[in-house]
């Protein structure tokens, strides 16, 4: 009971619940004061952030009555869930995310691994009751994808998938060697939020390069005849950002701006984070090098994240969608880029 009282403590420090009660109380005023709703997009900003925080209010006090109630089993559900959600406090976590795959070095077996990696994504999205689509796809010769590009939309989004970035191996039999020979595969998993349009990152137009081509699918369908899909590239550093799904070549071309000014930031983000971490020796960037969780389907069967030590022995249920373990061990870890 002791501990309860201890870690209920702990979380009211935490979740400023003090400071919240009366952020609350000025935001009554402002909300009550003449005029306050001819504004109508400061309004909704305003009532939305009003009732985040007495949702967050509210919540601390359910459990306040769990424990009063001696109502413990709930109350230890509670206090975990509430305990994970204090690690979706960074500035983008609420935020819809834009997750991309790209295949490593392994030919066909890597690009079909891209493609075994982006279901799992949309199971565990469909899962958490997210919505997804695809605003870029290039497809392999023989299976699978070179890359793939998705909109995830759903609550925290970008929180719970940001520490998802990072190097992907893969070793099983090939289904695409005669000789069922042990394969490595690896691809490459990047993550950024998609920022409101009120978040500036200049783009000069001396820096851009945009390329149009046509949106194509397995086999070299095309799936448009006309030249709709758009890439644009940031010439200073190399950085691209795509999208094909909209039949219309401007709404792609804005999508795609959208997608590069959030790659950009998070790159200003991760620099600002690695001047931090680059004395204690722990930071290091998602790439290549950095191997983040191993997917073995043979000899033996096991998924383990090398940053957490969280392990699973069903690696096909992982596959299948069944992240949340992990995403949970990667939250209480603190991982994440921002």
């Amino acid at each position: 009971m002791d501990d309860f009282e201890e870690r209920l403590g702990e979380l009211r420090k935490e979740l400023e619940i003090d400071g919240k009660r009366e952020r609350l109380r000025t935001l009554e005023k402002e909300m009550s004061a003449p005029g306050f709703w001819s504004n109508k997009e400061k309004a909704a900003k305003v009532s939305k952030k009003f009732a985040d925080i007495q949702k967050g209010i509210e919540g601390f006090e359910h459990l306040q009555e769990l424990y009063r109630r001696r109502n413990f089993p709930e109350l230890e559900k509670g206090i975990k869930d509430l305990e994970l959600a204090t690690f979706l406090s960074g500035p983008y976590d609420k935020n819809n995310a834009i997750l991309s795959i790209h295949a490593g070095a392994g030919g066909t077996e890597a690009m079909d691994w891209t493609e075994m990696l982006m279901r799992m994504y949309q199971r565990f999205c469909e899962s958490k009751g997210w919505k997804w689509s695809i605003l870029e796809q290039s497809w392999g010769e023989e299976a699978g994808l070179k890359s793939v590009t998705l909109e995830v939309s759903g609550d925290y989004a970008f929180g719970n998938l940001k520490g998802e970035a990072g190097v992907h191996r893969l070793v099983r039999h090939s289904p695409f060697n005669a000789d069922q020979l042990r394969q490595t595969s690896f691809a490459l998993v990047e993550v950024v939020p998609l920022v409101e349009e009120g978040v500036e990152v200049e783009l000069k137009p001396e820096d851009i390069k945009i390329e149009t081509f046509r949106s194509s699918g397995p086999g070299g369908q095309h799936m448009q005849k006309t030249e709709s899909a758009v890439r644009i590239t940031y010439l200073p550093t190399g950085t691209t950002a795509s999208c094909q799904s909209d039949r219309i070549q401007q709404r792609n071309k804005e999508k795609a701006l959208q997608i590069l000014r959030a790659k950009l930031l998070i790159m200003t983000e991760r620099q600002r984070k690695e001047e931090k971490e680059e004395l204690k020796g722990e930071y290091k960037v998602p790439g290549w090098g950095n191997q983040i969780r191993s997917y073995v389907l043979q000899p033996y069967k096991m998924v383990k994240d090398l940053r957490t030590g969280f392990e699973s022995p069903k690696p096909q249920k992982v596959l299948d969608g069944e992240l949340q373990g992990f995403i949970d061990a990667e939250l209480k870890a603190g991982i994440g880029m921002v």
